[in-house]
């Protein structure tokens, strides 16, 4: 690292910013500073002057954030798919400002095709480089900038694409998910160029446009700059940050991610709706079928009861039952937090920690989501629908196929379907599916985004899964054979998806830091490049080389 100048307030007089105050962040490195051990005297930590740099520029992270929430880059509605464009390249001119270098890399799905059979463009991958020095190694981040719908009218307190800070929670479609995370990294680099520090490792950003709708084009992309020579071939570690905490305070790193297989099965009896008084009891009814069905889809208690589900989900081990035991974790909180306490009985499905946990995490579930084509609206509407879809979904854990899945739940209704013994038309239909994900907490990887959280927060990350899926994940691992680390640095009440969906100022500010401290521990670890070193793991045998325990080799290329 080269030295640099400490900090001066002139160097962030821009922006129109004037610092509020002198004080560290909440959380930070106020203790983290100095260094004491015995018989030794206090030393100033390297990264001093880069969190000093980042609490001063609190204000200025803000209105940035400000800006990219206010652009409706939802990509789940056709008519703001500019939005989307218009993201990627704010982004992109970021990125070239502070000495980036940027593709916006074609998305080979080209176009997208809507429901009446129209196309609009799909958006391209943004491609972003800092460094290209062949001793250092690389880190890959991913992110997302597009976000899920959101209106006033669905139940938001506030303007959802207009940033807006309450009690230190800055609200807003993206705040948290991605758009304030995925930026840290952009501010985390200016922090290092106004500090004249060097970038302790070469950085790759892959983030795009379609996350919250598919991510259509993105496995064609990475399986494509995978390839030798390519974007992705040099990469040695990858960190995504889009998912959260399991509490308000404590970080995590999460280690696993469920898949998922969605589907819909419809049901069609007419080629037009049905007044029920005029038809009612004349025909067969869809809605009737189709309810029908998916009670026959799993029990009030969340047992699934479609056949062969369940019969590749692995035994718990012993070791995994101890990680359970030390996360923090608060049943009566969460409870709270999920809105159970006000509704019927007000209890949870499990009364202890580690079951709850792991019907999140380690065990697959069959949630039902809605019904189109039925009426939905305020009032009373005395319709028979002509065709009704149910949507459904599965979450996987490891060694549940997605196909495999997709077969056993299409077998399962056309037979009780069969059962009905209805003419209606039914049919099943398999939309996206991901396969489970699962990385080790030993890896280097993880190892240094550990250490990075402790010096700045003060305390050790939790271990843990999490119930959710995010695909990328496993599609950079396969494709690359290197390993992914979830870094999360959003608290569990982000409310990501739902109304008045925020990002604390605090977690905005430390995300910064930790970024920038993670890759220093990255740059400290030893051994050849992963990218460039594809040796089978250490066998007993090759550890009876002389040496090879005291010197830690860790691949046949260090013996």
């Amino acid at each position: 690292m080269s030295e640099f100048n400490k900090l001066s307030l002139d160097a962030v007089q821009e922006e129109g910013f004037k610092p509020l105050r002198k004080t560290f962040s909440e959380g930070g490195n106020r203790n983290n500073h100095t260094s004491t051990a015995p018989g030794s005297f206090k030393f100033k930590d390297p990264l001093f002057d880069y969190y000093k740099y980042i609490d001063y520029r609190e204000e200025i992270y803000v209105n940035r954030l400000r800006e990219a929430v206010a652009i409706k880059s939802v990509s789940a509605w056709p008519d703001h798919r500019q939005e989307i464009f218009k993201m990627l390249e704010w982004t992109a001119a970021w990125t070239e400002k502070l000495g980036g270098k940027v593709q916006l890399y074609e998305n080979p799905c080209k176009t997208q095709q809507l429901d009446d059979g129209t196309t609009i463009p799909l958006p391209p991958i943004m491609l972003g480089s800092f460094g290209n020095d062949p001793k250092k190694k690389t880190v890959c981040v991913y992110g997302h900038l597009d976000v899920q719908p959101a209106l006033l009218t669905d139940g938001w307190n506030t303007e959802p694409f207009e940033l807006t800070e309450i009690d230190g929670k800055l609200f807003g479609r993206g705040s948290t998910d991605d758009k304030g995370p995925a930026l840290s990294w952009l501010w985390m680099v200016e922090a290092f160029n106004e500090l004249k520090m060097d970038l302790p490792v070469n950085i790759k950003m892959i983030y795009e446009g379609m996350e919250e709708y598919g991510s259509e084009g993105m496995f064609e992309t990475v399986n494509e700059l995978a390839k030798p020579g390519k974007f992705l071939s040099n990469v040695d570690f990858f960190c995504i940050s889009d998912n959260y905490w399991l509490g308000k305070n404590k970080p995590c790193l999460t280690y696993g991610l469920r898949g998922m297989s969605y589907f819909e099965v419809g049901v069609e009896c007419s080629t037009k709706d049905l007044h029920s008084g005029v038809y009612g009891g004349s025909v067969h009814e869809a809605m009737t079928d189709l309810v029908k069905l998916m009670s026959t889809l799993v029990e009030t208690d969340g047992t699934i009861k479609v056949e062969g589900v369940m019969k590749d989900v692995a035994p718990v081990t012993e070791k995994e039952q101890e990680i359970y035991e030390t996360i923090d974790f608060d049943l009566k909180n969460y409870a709270e937090e999920v809105g159970v306490t006000t509704i019927g009985e007000a209890r949870l499905r499990h009364d202890n920690k580690k079951d709850l946990l792991m019907a999140r995490w380690r065990f697959p579930t069959l949630s039902l989501h809605g019904i189109e084509g039925a009426f939905s609206d305020p009032g009373a509407k005395t319709v028979i629908p002509r065709r009704v879809l149910g949507k459904f979904s599965l979450r996987l854990v490891p060694d549940q196929d997605p196909k495999q899945i997709a077969e056993c739940v299409t077998k399962h209704l056309n037979a009780e379907f069969d059962k009905l013994g209805s003419p209606n038309k039914m049919w099943v239909k398999a939309h996206h599916g991901a396969k489970a994900w699962l990385s080790s907490t030993d890896h280097p990887n993880y190892t240094a985004a550990a250490a990075a959280v402790e010096k700045v927060y003060g305390l050790a990350p939790d271990m843990t899964r999490e119930g959710g899926s995010i695909p990328i994940a496993t599609w950079l691992e396969d494709a690359t054979q290197m390993n992914v680390l979830l870094l999360p640095v959003g608290a569990c009440d982000d409310m990501a998806h739902s109304q008045n969906e925020k990002f604390d100022r605090k977690n905005m500010v430390n995300a910064i830091k930790v970024l920038g401290c993670y890759l220093f521990e990255i740059a400290k670890i030893k051994g050849p490049k992963p990218s460039e070193c594809r040796c089978e793991p250490i066998s007993m045998e090759d550890m009876m080389v002389p040496g090879a325990f005291a010197r830690g080799f860790r691949c046949k290329c260090e013996i």
